[in-house]
């Protein structure tokens, strides 16, 4: 079996931005974040009033991150909008990933506003004009237009995250995303790297697709939005 290890995964996002994902970083003192073009994620190095304030000085006023933990203080500088329970999930090493049944393209940059379109269909809002330079995105093509996608998000040295999968309301039902996860998952066996993602709680029908293929979940972590007041 394959593990995420509770003193990375309790906080990906401040793993991640302090290794693979540095040149990313804005950061004062116990706080760091994503640039907003890039993901709407953030962090402190503990749950406290002094580390929270220290993000209040890296949001702009009324912008919104998430955060990940179970209890924080709330500072008046800042709102707490909403929480959202996700599981994490990691495919285990002794699932084998298929062969490729379908053409699979390789996005870049020059594609994300196509991408910013599709995924704003399924999760508005947590995908960027840069999120695409977080690590490799893949793609699906009909007549020129993009119907699924999916890619890498937080990277912790040997844990790609596989995310932002995605596949056009018309176009669902086809096996698309799974082909998309499968891609991902052969270039991190080929790389000797883990495959993992997050999924909210609630949303058992991509929950369901993920176990088919053998992804099991290893823990559930809370994301806070918050808010810096005007």
């Amino acid at each position: 079996m394959t593990d995420l290890p509770e003193s990375l995964f309790a906080d990906p996002v401040w793993h991640t931005l302090h290794t693979k994902h540095r040149h990313f970083s804005v950061s004062v003192g116990d706080a760091c974040r994503y640039p907003a073009d890039v993901a709407p994620f953030a962090a402190v190095s503990s749950p406290t009033a002094a580390a929270l304030l220290q993000l209040h000085s890296l949001l702009a006023p009324d912008e919104s991150v998430w955060i990940a933990g179970e209890t924080y203080p709330h500072p008046p500088e800042l709102v707490f909008e909403e929480s959202l329970e996700c599981l994490q999930m990691v495919l285990p090493a002794e699932i084998t990933p298929p062969a490729p049944t379908m053409e699979i393209l390789p996005l870049s940059n020059a594609d994300a506003p196509e991408m910013v379109a599709l995924t704003t269909l399924a999760f508005p809002g947590f995908f960027r004009s840069r999120t695409c330079e977080m690590g490799t995105y893949y793609g699906i093509r009909s007549e020129g237009q993009l119907i699924a996608m999916g890619g890498e998000r937080l990277t912790i040295n040997g844990y790609p995250e596989i995310s932002g999968i995605c596949t056009h309301p018309a176009h669902r039902g086809k096996g698309y995303a799974a082909a998309i996860m499968w891609q991902l998952a052969r270039d991190h066996r080929r790389d000797g790297l883990i495959s993992w993602l997050h999924v909210s709680a609630t949303n058992t029908r991509a929950i369901e697709l993920y176990e088919r293929m053998g992804f099991r979940e290893v823990r559930r972590i809370t994301l806070h939005r918050i808010s810096r007041k005007q």
